[in-house]
């Protein structure tokens, strides 16, 4: 299903679902959102989906449990918007499957069918537990850095490079991410790693840049394509990975990354997620 924003369960008091319904599924497309960005011509990315509360029953009336992850291409024209994604993982709940693989094959074939792409879903036993484990993103963190703020609403001209800068590969990160969802006002708290090659950022401005975000009303995924779209217009780097870690809301975390090249970023989970 996919509507207007105002048709969605965000935000709105709703019945949970006491038997398995794909329909419950509700989709945003991506264009409305990309048409207010420069769009590069070539980038990669994906959104993953990490769900702490998968549960159904067995043959036998057992609760069963698992973790999942859900990967969603970057070019797939749709998004699922994350509550109707609660909802619809929670109509599980009560209904009777024979296995977890036949239970991974229905959320793989329901969630690939509402975004038009291919979506590949793992879902991970507690015993033994094989799934993402804890652990900061990799690079160096500049939030120590002293910074003044001025700016709570994005602001890409905050964005610089160092005079003279020298062409560097750097990999940073920070965990001073925040963003609004857009209907229900709730903050939306994440890390942000930012990982480049080319002329050297100044640091302090792509904290300031970042921090900017603050007040910002946009879903993660929108988010982070505006930082990426920022960063290649303002700093002009040969190569660039951006990619957030939000915590956790009903039992839904999401990652995007956007990446000019075909990269596989670690799924190891924050500290704060």
């Amino acid at each position: 299903m996919s509507s207007s924003l105002s048709s969605s369960p965000l935000g709105k008091a709703t019945a949970y679902p006491s038997q398995y319904d794909a329909s419950l599924l509700f989709t945003i497309d991506r264009a409305a959102n990309r048409a207010q960005l420069t769009i590069p011509k070539e980038w990669h990315g994906q959104d993953i989906w990490t769900a702490y509360e998968i549960s159904w029953l067995n043959r036998q009336g057992k609760p069963m449990v698992a973790i999942g992850e859900f990967r969603i291409p970057w070019d797939s024209p749709k998004i699922v918007e994350s509550k109707s994604l609660k909802l619809y993982l929670n109509s599980f709940n009560d209904s009777s499957f024979e296995s977890i693989k036949q239970v991974k094959q229905h959320i793989q074939t329901d969630l690939s069918a509402a975004v038009d792409a291919h979506v590949d879903v793992q879902l991970f036993q507690l015993q033994p537990y094989s799934g993402p484990l804890i652990h900061d993103l990799e690079g160096e963190n500049i939030d120590d850095l002293e910074v003044e703020i001025e700016h709570y609403s994005p602001e890409p001209t905050l964005l610089r490079c160092e005079e003279d800068a020298p062409v560097v590969f750097e990999c940073l990160y920070s965990d001073l991410l925040k963003s609004n969802c857009p209907e229900t006002g709730q903050p939306d708290w994440g890390s942000i790693q930012i990982a480049y090659t080319g002329p050297k950022i100044d640091r302090a401005s792509l904290l300031k840049y970042i921090i900017s975000f603050r007040r910002h009303t946009e879903f993660h995924e929108h988010c982070v394509e505006r930082i990426y779209a920022d960063i290649q217009a303002q700093c002009a780097p040969k190569s660039l990975l951006v990619y957030a870690r939000y915590t956790r809301r009903g039992g839904l975390d999401i990652n995007p990354w956007r990446s000019s090249q075909r990269n596989h970023v670690a799924t190891t989970r924050t500290p704060r997620q």
